[in-house]
């Protein structure tokens, strides 16, 4: 299985999200993840911060209502 993070929360939603339609990653020195309207958002690969997840999945969710 890929691994897109070191944090195994950030792993599992970023494969959930890619398992919905239109969702896709391009890996490059920091993977992206894009959404199906475009918009790229960069995955946090080596998080230090202990809110990492929080913050991504609270990025991931506005993403959502554009």
């Amino acid at each position: 299985m890929k691994k897109y993070s070191s944090d195994k929360d950030i792993n599992m939603l970023v494969r959930s999200l890619l398992k919905k339609k239109g969702w896709s990653i391009k890996q490059g020195r920091h993977p992206r993840l894009i959404t199906p309207s475009g918009i790229k958002v960069t995955v946090p690969s080596t998080p230090s911060d202990c809110r990492a997840f929080k913050n991504f999945k609270k990025d991931i969710r506005r993403l959502k209502e554009l």
